[in-house]
């Protein structure tokens, strides 16, 4: 299960790879560490064309895993799309990128942050990703509030992410023909992209440390 990832480009650098009709993330700064529950940049379907919003990661957990509870922290990682809950939410108009430069899995006992990215400059990739807006307690303090919540998908591990975490890996897209398709295909042709990346696709590039970002 990924819960850390990083994104340590800009509004520049996603400006250079998507046509945003509109950004509303004010100024966004380098994110080294990105955890449940913290709000990070999404890029999803507005009335006139792509935009990017702030929204808190963790989407609404399904009924039964609140039996009993009076919070929802939300759930991170989406891998069984097949299931009602999440059936919902597939179409295009839940669907959003997520930017990150770099995320982390665990390893070992005590567990051990590990980063992956596509190489040691860290370029700028996409989980696929769904969002929604959503009344809920998040925090007991907070009480009830509505916000923008968003996960991203994971499926089986590539070779390299499964030495690590053989369980699962995040839905990464690296092409902007996939970053089209996840955003405005429909909703059997989004899905195909629920795959690993090739081995070779991603590498370690840092350990030990719970941020990653330019030195």
């Amino acid at each position: 299960m990924c819960n850390l990832y990083a994104l340590s480009k800009g509004q520049a650098a996603i400006r250079e790879l998507v046509d945003l009709w509109e950004d509303r993330t004010g100024n966004l700064a380098p994110m080294p560490g990105i955890f449940p529950d913290m709000s990070a940049p999404i890029l999803r379907n507005g009335a006139g064309g792509t935009e990017m919003v702030m929204a808190r990661w963790g989407m609404p957990s399904p009924a039964f895993a609140l039996k009993n509870r009076k919070t929802d922290t939300g759930i991170t990682n989406i891998r069984n799309t097949a299931s009602p809950h999440w059936r919902r939410w597939l179409g295009v108009e839940h669907r959003c990128l997520v930017p990150f430069t770099s995320f982390s899995e665990y390893e070992g006992k005590p567990p051990v942050p590990v980063w992956f990215a596509r190489d040691e400059t860290r370029p700028l990739a996409f989980f696929a990703g769904l969002w929604t807006r959503w009344s809920s307690v998040r925090k007991l303090k907070e009480g009830e509030t509505t916000n923008d919540l968003y996960g991203f998908l994971t499926t089986e591990a590539n070779a390299t992410v499964g030495a690590v975490h053989p369980k699962a890996m995040p839905v990464v897209l690296t092409r902007p023909e996939d970053w089209q398709c996840w955003l405005q295909a429909p909703v059997g042709d989004a899905l195909e992209l629920q795959r690993p990346l090739p081995n070779d696709a991603l590498r370690i590039v840092a350990r030990g440390a719970r941020h990653d970002g330019p030195d």
